[in-house]
């Protein structure tokens, strides 16, 4: 059901204390005429204070209202509800660059309140398909697996695939401290969105931002471990609308990187079943797919607009498990997944990325003479095939044993080792352009005879091959 218009919506607030239950995060109100699915209601609990909610549904006048926070001391007969006639709104202005906002818009830096004549709504618009314009711009991150194998393209979601201990909010973090466009001067910034984060993790991002001055470029919304988890649900869509007014209204190029997505996911379902409504796979909401498409479609470039909006959601998927309906299901809607890998971890790699299970469907439309190099796509597909001999030879060596190895086996051998110990391996505040990425890449693969470099044109191995002093007899 769509949100309704506002003409359909009631012109004058009525206050109700028709309060049937309350279950959870949900009031149920009878008797409510006309109430639009998305309004916004305003809840007065006895002791005076005021809370915000939101219409979940609307049926033969009971209308259920998920709240924005605690409804710990809300009772039957002492609490109103007040509908306010019109669907959650965000007010948008550029100085909100720079800023820290709660998962509901609301400031909490300090600073002033968001002025502006400009209140959109945060469900947003679908982009029609025939607007979009084919993503092809190469985004920059520094870091070589993800710019020379699974390249980021503009106007692309690309999601992390991560687990429970895993370092993805540091390489978050470094993403949008090094995120930018090659070679251009055109505006570029980030929304940040954090959905159930500890207090710890929300002071390791703020203090990243601030010290790298990634912040003045940044939009940061944060929604707290100790916040409702109503207000995840709110989050990633105040991001998103943010988002899209500094891209199609401003013009800017936007990297918006949401975390944890699996969190949010946890709170549709708290939602789901305070509704009581028959779950789904391993308990999810059937419309699971539908809700997480509604934000993951909102990336995108439109024809006309010179901004876009390029999506990095992140999350951590339950035991390690892919089949697990939120990483299966996020497969399904976006453009390719990024893998962080407990096995690198563990060996003291970072980032921990298996690139043999990532994949970036939208890289060769980025990529190439003119966006990054004319070798790029033939390296990178002579190092897939290269790290994945190695991995096969590593795994038979320790079975016969190394010396049992043939001269190229053991070559490919070595291969592996400096492929993850130098090309994936690089420090956290390292940031490397798509040309030194490159060139660490030609290094490794020059180990290999002329024979085994099949993957890459003649031409480019002559020009851009590392060439080696032969050993002495």
């Amino acid at each position: 059901m769509g949100a309704a218009s506002k003409s359909e919506l009631p012109a004058v607030p009525v206050d109700y204390r028709t309060i049937d239950r309350v279950t959870g995060p949900l009031l149920f109100v009878r008797e409510v005429a006309n109430a639009a699915y998305g309004e916004i209601v305003e809840i007065q609990q006895p002791d005076g204070t005021r809370r915000q909610g939101q219409v979940l549904d609307s049926r033969n006048g009971l209308a259920i209202v998920q709240v924005f926070g605690p409804t710990m001391g809300m009772n039957l007969t002492g609490t109103s509800v007040k509908f306010l006639g019109e669907v959650a709104r965000l007010a948008v202005s550029d100085e909100m660059l720079g800023r820290v906002f709660n998962g509901l818009g609301e400031p909490r830096d300090g600073g002033p309140k968001i002025v502006s004549d400009q209140r959109l709504e945060i469900v947003g618009n679908a982009m029609n398909p025939y607007s979009r314009e084919e993503p092809s711009e190469f985004i920059q991150t520094g870091l070589s697996n993800i710019d020379v194998m699974n390249t980021l393209v503009r106007g692309q979601k690309l999601p992390i695939f991560s687990g429970a201990g895993l370092p993805h909010n540091q390489v978050a973090a470094q993403i949008v401290r090094q995120a930018k466009l090659r070679d251009s001067t055109e505006t570029f910034g980030v929304v940040f969105a954090a959905m159930g984060i500890t207090s710890e993790e929300a002071n390791y991002f703020l203090k990243e931002f601030e010290t790298t001055g990634a912040l003045e470029r940044t939009v940061v919304f944060l929604n707290l471990s100790s916040d409702p988890s109503m207000e995840r649900v709110i989050t990633p869509r105040m991001a998103l609308t943010t988002a899209e007014y500094l891209a199609y209204e401003k013009g800017m190029h936007i990297l918006v990187v949401l975390t944890d997505m699996t969190n949010y996911c946890e709170a549709l379902r708290e939602i789901a079943s305070a509704r009581d409504e028959v779950p789904g796979r391993r308990g999810y909401p059937g419309y699971l797919y539908t809700d997480l498409a509604t934000l993951y479609e909102r990336a995108g470039k439109i024809h006309g607009r010179k901004g876009s909006i390029t999506q990095l959601p992140i999350l951590t998927m339950p035991a390690d498990d892919v089949t697990h309906p939120i990483p299966d299901l996020t497969g399904y809607i976006t453009e390719g997944q990024i893998f962080a890998s407990r096995d690198l971890q563990r060996r003291g790699v970072y980032p921990p990325i298996d690139v043999l299970s990532s994949l970036s469907r939208l890289m060769n439309q980025g990529i190439g003479k003119g966006r990054t190099r004319e070798d790029h796509r033939g390296v990178a597909d002579q190092l897939y095939a290269s790290y994945a001999t190695g991995k096969d030879q590593r795994a038979l060596s320790a079975i016969v044993g190394e010396e049992a190895l043939s001269a190229t086996d053991r070559i490919y051998l070595r291969v592996a080792d400096r492929f993850e110990n130098e090309f994936v391996n690089q420090r956290p505040d390292e940031d490397r352009t798509i040309d030194e990425s490159l060139a660490i890449a030609w290094d490794i693969l020059s180990d290999l005879p002329d024979s085994e470099l099949k993957r890459i044109k003649p031409e480019f191995v002559q020009k851009y091959r590392v060439p080696r002093v032969p050993a002495s007899p």
